[in-house]
């Protein structure tokens, strides 16, 4: 059997199993409301999938904004954020088109799976409950504060798919970001490219595309 063989798949959370992108960029302009400061829904792409302490660390670097001074600093922020993204996913935010099907057709497989996710765990919790999809259907799970660097640092791929047991050659990430794609391709992993956030020519470097979990190319999971 091939060292390189596919054996594992890592998941993504935020744009490939749920579709949180629009709640939690809504949720960070609240808090920034609150604080009097009025930020723009395009100020927060250069960070989606670098986790919420650059997603709204670099916002506020943006507008020389002293988040310390504010509210205490980014871990108040974000406490505030997900406090928002709480209350307003509810009943709101679905699965993406296949994601759970494709989760359990892995399982049954016989492929080991891992969600790795920049994302804190609070808000990881909050979005897997509001979607239906158990933690449990996943063999491992992985948040932002499990690793000190986040996307596009490879480290959450690594430790992803150590915690399952494999080599990073031997897995398939499913991405949405640029900055995850990049995470991807610099831990020696293969990668498929959701167009939920980005478009195919910003995914520059995943090996396949698709729009959503339910149009999986055959060839992502034949090698």
């Amino acid at each position: 059997m091939s060292n390189t063989e596919l054996k594992g798949v890592l998941f993504d959370m935020d744009g490939v199993l749920a579709d949180s992108e629009e709640f939690i960029c809504e949720a960070a302009m609240k808090m920034f409301a609150e604080l009097e400061l009025t930020v723009r829904p395009e100020d927060f792409l250069p960070f989606v999938g670098a986790g919420e302490n650059r997603y709204l660390g670099g916002v506020a670097e943006q507008y020389n904004f002293d988040l310390k001074a504010a509210i205490g600093g980014i871990d108040q922020a974000k406490a505030r954020t997900y406090a928002i993204y709480g209350e307003i996913i509810r009943g709101r935010m679905k699965e993406l088109p296949g994601a759970a099907e494709f989760v359990n057709s892995c399982r049954k497989k016989g492929l080991k799976t891992a969600l790795a996710t920049s994302a804190d765990k609070l808000k990881m919790v909050y979005t897997l409950d509001e979607i239906g999809l158990p933690l449990s259907s996943f063999d491992a799970s992985i948040n932002g504060l499990d690793v000190e660097r986040k996307k596009p640092f490879p480290d959450i791929y690594l430790k992803a798919a150590e915690l399952i047991g494999l080599k990073p050659e031997q897995c398939l990430v499913v991405e949405d970001a640029v900055n995850g794609v990049q995470a991807a391709k610099a831990a020696g992993c293969r990668c498929l490219g959701l167009t939920s956030s980005f478009t195919i020519e910003e995914l520059e470097g995943a090996n396949w595309f698709a729009a959503d979990l339910s149009e999986v190319p055959p060839e992502a999971l034949k090698w």
